[in-house]
């Protein structure tokens, strides 16, 4: 059963689920997004566009900004706001906060969110968010855009990353853009295009 608005804001400031706070590389301030803590099952759209209106878009009018967003654990029956939510959401954003977002940082993304993004990307994420987005298999690039001490990373994410590593190459060359040791994938210009793969045994 959803909260009510005003009850959903406060239970949403209260979670590690939005955070302004660092720089990436290019001197710009961090929207940190960790998705396994979007409460989907207890807040509606509206209070998430309320919470946003008041407590993070004023923060982000004046200045460009990147979004690093955080996919692991993610689950569709969990915390996936769903396709018109996320529409909403990304149609209540200011033009002067969508003016200044210059990248969002997709950090391990499945393949079913490849997917879901290759087929319904361009129709949620207007205004030219959808062409901002980087796919980012491995921390390990993250740090080519963001330092380390820059973002907190939560551990549940850290332990993600790792079992990643210990993955069959075939899944990496599956699931992933980044190329690792006997996987190499040719590559689209863009994150969302459908891409060629070619393992070499």
């Amino acid at each position: 059963m959803p909260l009510e608005i005003d009850q959903a804001v406060e239970h949403i400031q209260h979670l590690d689920l939005f955070e302004i706070r660092g720089r990436d590389n290019d001197q710009r301030k961090i929207l940190r997004i960790v998705g396994k803590h979007f409460p989907a099952k207890v807040v509606s759209v509206e209070s998430v566009k309320k919470y946003l209106e008041k407590y993070i878009f004023p923060e982000l009018e004046e200045e460009p900004f990147s979004i690093v967003y955080f996919n692991a654990r993610v689950e569709k029956k969990e915390n996936f706001p769903g396709i018109s939510a996320l529409k909403s959401i990304n149609d209540a954003i200011p033009v002067k906060v969508r003016n200044n977002l210059q990248a969002v940082y997709f950090v391990h993304p499945g393949l079913h969110s490849r997917l879901f993004l290759a087929t319904f990307g361009r129709f949620i994420l207007t205004g030219g968010l959808y062409g901002k987005f980087k796919y980012i298999s491995w921390l390990t690039y993250l740090r080519q855009h963001v330092r380390r001490n820059q973002i907190e990373i939560p551990e549940f994410v850290q332990d993600h990353d790792r079992h990643l590593e210990l993955r069959p190459t075939i899944e990496y060359c599956l699931e992933i853009e980044h190329p690792r040791p006997r996987c190499s994938l040719i590559q689209s210009d863009s994150a969302f295009d459908v891409y060629s793969m070619r393992c070499i045994a």
